[in-house]
């Protein structure tokens, strides 16, 4: 390409290394997903890659790999800013420069200490940097690592299903099955991809869950979170009955650990790690999110619950992004359970704006993905 694409072109290929990124590990390593693509002058696609594990090649290294001598003259479409430094890869930075990349287009600046000054250093090689920074799906594959680098907790996704007026279950706790087993499949795949599953006592006494992956391919897996104030939780649930095969922490206020010593011995007598973490008779949540990345080095939490602890979450701003699954059916039942409670709203801008970022069909449900201003 003699010149920039136009705006549209850099969407497209920004949005292709986007999904390339969100093929690559999940975010539980100390490192951002990056995905590029390498396109010549008459836009075909020479090479692609992704950074696909903590360690081994970036995704501009993977992608040079791939196109050989087509590198030379193309345009390198980005995620994030080509790191500059040698750690345990080399710099991205002078690879694109010694294959002859002629330009880059970046949707993201890296302000890390240790990953900045890629552009400058192109640019010092007179390569042509375009800087697309306003796009919220491509800025949005490394949205979990920043926040993790800059706020020391993890990124928090809530997951739920709901009919058409936004009803998670009817007016009985009846709930099984509002979405479609394509949408629950996706689900699984995303528990597989997570560093913690989150859940509070009233989905264990109610639904009795396993919060395991079951299809698709696991990526890790996953410790089963339990935010139950009372100590509640029954030692013949599932959750507690498999254990020493899935990791099982219950978080509990201090009173309870004091009033319920026995049950919280039998408890780790089955492989349960039991943490008093409170603020009076309530879990701290804030907290337990600080815990999980400072025990566990936990990037990703997958929160699957009532609307109880979901509200909490939302009401607190601990929700990082929403991904809602809308079947088609309709309740039109005003004493049915919505996905979130315990907030007051009399005016709509009290309500918390939500921007969507992601929208796909999975059979007749449609899948919304949503990112919390």
């Amino acid at each position: 390409m003699t010149r920039f694409c136009s705006a549209f072109c850099d969407q497209y290929y920004l949005h292709q290394a986007a999904r390339l990124a969100l093929r690559g590990h999940g975010g539980a390593e100390p490192n951002p997903l990056v995905g590029c693509v390498l396109v010549n002058d008459s836009g075909v696609t020479v090479g692609w890659g992704y950074h696909r594990t903590f360690g081994g090649p970036h995704a501009e290294i993977e992608a040079l790999a791939r196109a050989g001598s087509a590198a030379n003259g193309a345009t390198c479409y980005v995620t994030l800013e080509p790191c500059n430094h040698t750690g345990k890869t080399g710099p991205c930075a002078q690879a694109l420069i010694d294959a002859g990349v002629k330009h880059v287009v970046i949707g993201r600046r890296d302000t890390t200490e240790h990953g900045c000054g890629g552009a400058e250093h192109l640019r010092t090689a007179g390569v042509d940097i375009r800087f697309v920074e306003d796009d919220r799906f491509v800025r949005s594959v490394s949205d979990p690592f920043f926040h993790r680098l800059e706020n020391d907790r993890p990124w928090v996704i809530a997951k739920w299903a709901q009919t058409l007026d936004g009803m998670i279950a009817s007016r009985t706790g009846d709930s099984q099955w509002i979405s479609s087993l394509r949408s629950r499949a996706m689900v699984h795949r995303q528990r597989g991809r997570v560093d913690v599953m989150l859940t509070g006592i009233g989905t264990v006494q109610h639904d009795d869950p396993m919060l395991t992956a079951r299809c698709g391919r696991v990526r890790r897996v996953a410790r089963r979170v339990v935010i139950d104030p009372n100590l509640e939780i029954s030692p013949d649930s599932k959750l507690v009955r498999t254990a020493g095969d899935t990791p099982v922490t219950v978080f509990c206020s201090q009173k309870s650990l004091s009033d319920r010593a026995s049950k919280a011995h039998k408890l780790e007598a089955h492989n349960v790690e039991v943490i008093a973490c409170s603020i009076g008779d309530e879990v701290d949540l804030d907290r337990v999110l600080q815990l999980l990345v400072e025990r566990y080095d936990a990037a990703t939490v997958l929160v699957e619950s009532g609307p109880g602890l979901m509200g909490r979450l939302v009401a607190q701003s601990l929700v990082n992004e929403a991904w809602v699954f809308v079947g088609p059916l309709l309740f039109g039942d005003e004493q049915a359970v919505s996905a979130a409670r315990g907030r007051t709203v009399q005016q709509l801008t009290d309500g918390i704006a939500l921007d969507l970022i992601d929208q796909r069909r999975r059979g007749d449900d449609v899948m919304l993905r949503y990112r919390v201003r």
